[in-house]
């Protein structure tokens, strides 16, 4: 009974003080490094389907050490790597970061934009006219961007095979590099730099790549220990010997086939793109002396080989399973190289990946599935619009789920847009394969708040979207030549995501609620004591932030 008036009394004090206590929150000490690492297109139950195979030092770190979501989603439907990326960085949906996919038609002529390619750039390092690659068709600004305009001090890095993936990362202020796999070199644009800094030059000419060019992608594992069972290349016959070179010659036809280049492009199909990234990150993070000043630095490493092992051996083969096993070595080394140059308390590390993937195409299968043929639904729909206006060219493209109609075609007849939408979107219905289809016209004047035409708004940005919109049915993936596997969904395969963070004081803990991607930007932002990036509609998280 007596210590309660000393208990009254220290919660008033908590009253009163409560209203200072944001302030200093944002005032108490900042990490000195910020590292996210992304892994293409790796699905959430990979954690679980692996874990018991995975190293203490991996992927387990983040698990056993620090904060897990298990339920990270991405809210949209057009779950590709450009869409993704946009989310994390920009900290909200397609339909504000007007990322929708790596390409798109312009409306008012026709022609098709490259998300990155900017002919008025350079590439630097290449052949003439490669690498010509910038921002300039990214409409919002990166958490990178607010981090060097809050402190220009600051370094901020972006790491990636894929110039894209490199590119929407790090916007429009950050050092950005991709891999050039004409020459196994790491390259940028004169976007970035008037030339390529000192220590990247020093680092191509001592051909890193040249140690991997003769390796087997030999298993990890004994055969009985894998839970996946699907294998194309992986012998575990001792006396046979893989070399990637072999199996993409005969899998896809090249010029180059014989020479090294296609030996060094081949790498990036294996275990040993992943170590190309890991291996220039490190150099990255001790050439610029990243995390050791007052001024807060951000990297942020990409890793795209498990979205390219991945379309091409299935979620079910051997060979992405041990993929992900050699990854994980990989990661293990990268935090314990983290926490060696940075002290553990002033780094943070979140994980987690741009989209999911569908399960491994087979035919036949007892399990619902197939191969949707975008070249036969343009040409039947080209038909179909053709019997019920005039005979033209209807169809100016089809471009990841979406259908672009010639609008000069209908505006000339003085046909009503909506109209034709509509009667595209209901003719699209009738191919296998089409769950859904959509108007820009309905997603312009509508509001949909749940379900699955919700997911499909928040992928359509008006300026770049096409006129129908089509959602494909479970286990269904769009036929392209040697891609057994692919994203670009709005189901769970595809959305649900890992999303892991360490370091910094965060502790441990497992956190099940539903949260989403464009959350992470916000989340970083308030650690890092920047404003949000300007389209950011997530909001922070709070078993982080506090």
């Amino acid at each position: 009974m007596k210590f309660r008036p000393i208990i009254r009394l220290i919660g008033l004090c908590s009253l009163c003080l409560g209203w200072s206590l944001p302030s200093v929150a944002q005032n108490g000490p900042k990490p000195k490094l910020v590292v996210q690492i992304v892994i293409s297109q790796m699905r959430y139950d990979y954690l679980q389907r692996f874990y018991d195979n995975f190293s203490q030092s991996g992927f387990r770190t983040f698990l056993d050490q620090g904060v897990t979501y298990t339920n990270a989603y991405y809210n949209y439907m057009q779950t590709n790597t450009e869409a993704g990326l946009a989310t994390l960085s920009t900290g909200t949906s397609p339909a504000q970061h007007g990322v929708i996919a790596p390409a798109w038609i312009d409306f008012t002529t026709g022609n098709r934009i490259n998300l990155i390619e900017d002919r008025q750039v350079k590439g630097l390092d290449c052949e003439e006219g490669d690498g010509c690659y910038s921002p300039i068709n990214l409409t919002a600004a990166t958490l990178g961007d607010r981090l060097k305009e809050s402190d220009p001090a600051s370094k901020v890095l972006s790491i990636a095979l894929s110039p894209a993936s490199a590119i929407i990362s790090g916007g429009a202020s950050a050092d950005v590099y991709w891999c050039y796999p004409d020459h196994g070199t790491w390259v940028s644009s004169s976007f970035y730099f008037p030339e390529l800094p000192a220590w990247v030059k020093q680092y191509n000419s001592e051909k890193h790549y040249t140690n991997f060019l003769d390796r087997n992608w030999e298993p990890s594992r004994p055969f009985d220990s894998y839970r996946n069972t699907d294998r194309s290349v992986i012998d575990f016959v001792t006396e046979k010997k893989f070399r990637l070179k072999d199996f993409f010659k005969n899998l896809f036809t090249s010029s180059n086939a014989n020479d090294e280049r296609f030996d060094v492009e081949a790498l990036q199909y294996s275990p040993f793109g992943n170590s190309l990234v890991t291996h220039f990150a490190r150099q990255a993070i001790i050439s610029e002396a990243l995390g050791k000043d007052e001024h807060t630095d951000l990297l942020t490493i990409c890793y795209d080989t498990p979205r390219y092992v991945s379309e091409h051996f299935g979620p079910r083969s051997i060979e992405l399973e041990d993929m992900y096993y050699k990854l994980d070595a990989e990661i293990g080394e990268m935090i314990q190289f983290i926490f060696s140059q940075v002290k553990p308390e002033e780094a943070i590390i979140v994980l987690t990946s741009d989209h999911g993937t569908s399960d491994t195409f087979r035919e036949p299968s007892r399990i619902p599935m197939g191969q949707f043929n975008a070249d036969q639904f343009k040409m039947i729909m080209n038909g179909f619009l053709s019997a019920q206006y005039e005979p033209g060219n209807w169809i100016i493209d089809y471009i990841d789920r979406q259908l672009y109609l010639n609008r000069e075609m209908i505006y000339k007849y003085g046909f009503d847009l909506t109209e034709v939408q509509t009667r595209a979107a209901n003719f699209a219905l009738q191919f296998r394969g089409v769950s859904a289809a959509m108007t820009a016209s309905a997603m312009q004047s509508g509001y949909f708040g749940k379900g699955y035409a919700e997911k499909m708004q928040n992928s359509f940005y008006p300026k770049r979207s096409g006129d129908i919109l089509i959602n494909l049915m479970p286990g269904w993936i769009e036929l392209r030549e040697g891609v057994l596997s692919m994203s670009g969904s709005l189901y769970e395969y595809d959305t649900h995501v890992p999303l892991m963070w360490l370091g910094g004081g965060i502790g441990k803990n497992q956190i099940d609620r539903t949260v989403s991607l464009s959350d992470v930007a916000p989340t970083l932002a308030r650690i890092l004591q920047i404003p949000v990036p300007n389209a950011s509609t997530g909001t922070a998280m709070e078993e982080i932030v506090r």
